[in-house]
Order: structure tokens, then C-alpha cells, then sequence
């Protein structure tokens, strides 16, 4: 990256929200309140209403301490003024079926955020990890550029000289152990590079959401033959995800699904946590793993969101309507230019019925009792006793009790097992609607989550049938922060 021009500094101190969030007289208020709501508590997608009720507190609180009119507006003020197009530190949306607004944190603020963060001076600042993580890129990059065999060979062999080296030195007892200055290094740079991964996702999220916002404005546009803007619009859409960034993003949230890796990161923080020469290590970080695992899905939720309302917008009604629209607009430009230079056409508009509407009250039909059906009231008769009633025993009850502890059974001390490895260990008894059951299974402390790049074949046999259903590959996973 090289130095930015004059001009390119300018526009981003102009327009760039992060800057100008910097600049503005509330950058206190909004990089606190916002900052502990969304980044420390890592949500997204928060109500208005308790979002509201939230600053709300937040400027009694301050108000009671720095005076009354330190923060005169009220708390749903605030919040449309930094969800406005002027600042865009919030993104103010409607979910599908909600009569409330939700608001989200924007990107920007977040890297307000980490640059203020690292403004005070640091006591300790390494070096040593960051030179090693360098040399380490590049030799990943050099060697899995290389496609000389040789070469290869070679470096696999200088590698696995090394391994016996140190391996043949803890057989004799000799353990190259870290000092507490190299800990803290190392330390100081996994926390900040996980911190930023988490703060990450949201730009990711953004740049989805941009993709699909000039695909749109393209549909809308269009000029063209409905067969080329389908051609097109596929097309575009499927670079969303075959983009750099989209093959990154699916890379990382692949190696993230994988059981052995949650394990192992698992284990491996929590022996971090018992390390005595790193005192004073935040708390946030031993569950940093599932806060990546719930902030990619929600960027997968966006972008499977995104590509149902892309098909939507489709659909050949709304795609007519948006063509009429531009027609609409050509001719009304047509016509303007057309008496431009007349200067004593005299342009005129008429409105149809403007008259008031005026309702009377004596035009207002009168009062009228509704009919009322007469009941027949006849003599009820004793039935007889002796009829079938197998149809009233023979209804299928799924014991969702029995599910869940069938899943925690399964699940054992791991984090995550996949629906098909619970119902290989407990066959399916109900067939399709245990299936069902397991699929609906809602409880605290458990997940469902599903990889719709994958698929899975479930099978059960109902009597002397042999049964089996595809669908995207299930697993469970467990959630640390929520009772069992």
C-alpha cells in the first residue's frame, strides 16, 4: 500500500464515517456506549426500543455526573442522528415480518474504535513475534508458490530435520522453554489479531451488502432483454461468493466448523488461561472462538438473506414495475428538454380532485341488530360403546426430553457432533417425525447449525421399509455461556 495522495486524505476526512465520527463532540458518548453494546457484548441486529432504553441510561447516568445539559436529547434522538446518512455509524433496517426498526453497528466505528484504543502508550510493545510471523508468511508463500518437486522436497526435509532435532532434545530432557518477555509478545499479538478478526466480520458483512446493492442498482437500470439480465444478474451473483473475499470468507468458516479444530483451539485456550507469566489476561478471549463461530454465521445468514431478496426482486412483476419507473422518468426528461429553450411556454400541472371529502353524519347508516340463529335443541342419545378406538391410541408422540438428552449423550465432553452421528448411535424409532424433532430442537446451552454446502443422508427403516431423507448437514453445537 502506498502513501495516499493530498487530495485522497481530504475526501476520507470529509466523508469517511470513521473520521468523521472522530471529529464530532459526541465521539465519547457514541465509541463508549456503542463500543460495550455491540463489540464487548458482540450482538448485532438490536431492537430500537431496547437500544433506546439502554442510552437511555446511559444519559441519566452521565447527565446525574457531568450536568444537566451535557446531553439534552432524548435517547431515540440520538440514535436516528447516528443512523442518518450524514454520520452512518448505525445502520437503522426492518427485518422481514417486523413492525420495529433493528439497528446495527457499522464497520466504522469499530476501527474508531481500535485506532482509540491504541492511542494510550503501551508499557510493553514486542517485536519478536511479529518478525516470526513474518518469515513465517513468507515462507508460506514462497514454498507453496514453488512448483519445482525439488525444491519442495527439499524444504520438507530441512523441516522434518528440524522436528527430529527437537524431538530427539526432549527425549534427553532438554526443553527450550519461553521467557515471560517472549509470553507477553506473543500474548500482546494473539489478543489484538483476534480482536480485529471478530471487528472484521462486519466489514466483511458490509462489503456483502455492497455487492448486492450494485447488482441491484444494475437490475434496475437495465436496458437490455429479460434472458441477458438473467445471465447477468446470475452471474454477478455467483461472483459474491467466488470473489477473493468470498472464497476467504468460506475457507475460514469451513476450518472453523471443523470439530478437531474447535477442539484443539478449545484446549489450547484454556491451557493459555494457565499460564502464570501472563497475568491479567482478558476474559473474552477464552471463548473468542465461539464469538467467530456466531459473528460468520450471521454473515452467512446475510448472505443467504441477500440472495432470497435478490430472487424476489427478480421476479418478473417487480422487474416490470422498475422498467416502467425508468420509462416514466425518460419520458418526463424527454419532455423538459423538449421546453428548455421555449421561454414563454408557460408549464403547467393539474391535480385531480382536490375538493376535501366531507362525511355527514346523517349520511351514516343507522343502527341495525345483528340476526340471531336459533340453536335446535334436541334430546341427546346414549351411543353405542362397542366401536374402534384404535385410531385415538395409535397417534405418534415425539419425547423431545428424550432428544435432547439423547444429543447431550452423544455429544459427551466434545463441543459439537453432527445429527448424523446422534442418530447413528440411537437409531430413529418414529421415522420422519423424530427427524422433525430433532431438527426443531430449541434449548438453552445447545445450537443447531446447518452447512448448506454440504449434504447428509439420514436413514431409518419404518416397519420392513428401508427410508432415507437428504438434507443439509446438521450438528450441534454447544454453547459455553448459556446453562445446560
Amino acid at each position: 500500500m502506498g502513501t495516499m495522495k493530498y487530495d485522497e486524505i481530504v475526501r476520507l476526512r470529509s466523508h469517511h464515517p470513521a473520521w468523521v465520527l472522530l471529529r464530532s463532540n459526541n465521539v465519547a458518548l457514541v465509541l463508549s456506549f456503542l463500543g460495550r453494546v455491540y463489540v464487548d457484548g458482540n450482538a448485532s441486529g438490536i431492537a430500537a426500543s431496547d437500544l433506546a432504553a439502554q442510552l437511555d441510561d446511559e444519559l441519566f447516568a452521565l447527565n446525574q455526573r457531568l450536568g444537566d445539559d451535557t446531553f439534552p436529547r432524548s435517547a431515540s434522538a440520538y440514535l436516528d442522528d447516528w443512523a442518518s446518512s450524514e454520520h452512518g455509524w448505525l445502520r437503522k433496517y426492518y427485518p422481514a415480518g417486523a413492525d420495529e426498526a433493528y439497528f446495527d453497528l457499522a464497520p466504522a466505528v469499530e476501527k474508531a474504535l481500535l485506532w482509540v484504543q491504541d492511542l494510550p502508550a503501551r508499557e510493553f510493545i514486542g517485536t519478536e513475534s511479529r518478525l516470526n510471523t513474518i518469515f513465517e508468511l513468507l515462507r508460506q508463500m514462497v514454498v507453496g508458490a514453488d512448483d519445482d518437486p525439488e525444491r519442495r522436497l527439499s524444504e520438507l526435509h530441512r523441516r522434518r530435520a528440524q522436528i527430529d532435532e527437537e524431538i530427539a532434545a526432549a527425549e534427553r530432557g532438554e526443553l527450550a522453554m519461553l521467557d515471560s518477555v517472549s509470553q507477553r509478545d506473543r500474548y500482546q499479538q494473539f489478543a489484538r489479531t483476534a480482536r480485529e478478526l471478530l471487528a472484521d466480520f462486519r466489514q466483511v458483512e458490509e462489503n456483502f451488502r455492497g455487492l448486492d446493492r450494485s447488482l441491484r442498482e444494475q437490475i434496475a437500470g437495465w436496458s437490455g432483454s429479460k434472458g441477458a439480465l438473467l445471465d447477468e444478474a446470475l452471474g454477478s451473483r455467483a461472483s459474491i461468493t467466488e470473489s477473493d473475499q468470498g472464497r476467504s470468507f468460506q475457507a475460514f468458516y469451513d476450518f472453523l466448523l471443523s470439530h478437531h479444530k474447535q477442539a484443539e483451539l478449545t484446549d489450547l485456550l484454556e491451557r493459555l488461561q494457565q499460564i502464570e507469566e501472563l497475568g491479567g489476561q482478558d476474559g473474552r478471549l477464552l471463548r473468542i472462538h465461539f464469538d467467530w463461530i456466531d459473528a460468520s454465521e450471521r454473515t452467512q445468514a446475510t448472505v443467504r438473506l441477500l440472495s432470497d431478496q435478490l430472487r424476489r426482486f427478480l421476479d418478473d412483476h417487480v422487474w416490470l414495475e422498475n422498467r416502467r419507473v425508468f420509462d416514466l422518468l425518460r419520458s418526463i426528461e424527454g419532455k423538459a428538454l423538449r421546453v428548455r429553450n421555449q421561454a414563454e411556454s408557460v408549464v403547467a400541472m393539474e391535480l385531480d380532485d382536490m375538493r376535501v371529502t366531507v362525511g355527514l353524519p346523517m349520511e351514516r347508516p343507522l343502527f341495525r341488530r345483528s340476526r340471531r340463529n336459533r340453536l335446535e335443541a334436541k334430546s341427546m342419545e346414549l351411543g353405542d360403546d362397542a366401536f374402534d378406538a384404535s385410531a385415538m391410541l395409535s397417534q405418534t408422540y415425539v419425547d423431545r426430553d428424550a432428544l435432547v438428552q439423547r444429543v447431550y449423550s452423544s455429544l459427551g465432553s466434545d463441543d459439537q457432533i453432527g445429527l448424523r452421528e446422534v442418530v447413528a448411535g440411537e437409531p430413529l424409532k418414529q421415522g420422519l417425525a423424530e427427524l422433525v424433532g430433532y431438527l426443531s430442537l430449541q434449548e438453552p446451552g445447545l445450537t443447531l447449525v446447518f452447512d448448506e454446502e454440504r449434504q447428509d443422508q439420514i436413514q431409518w427403516t419404518t416397519g420392513d421399509v428401508d427410508r432415507s431423507a437428504d438434507l443439509p448437514a446438521a450438528s450441534f453445537s454447544r454453547n459455553r455461556s448459556e446453562p445446560q
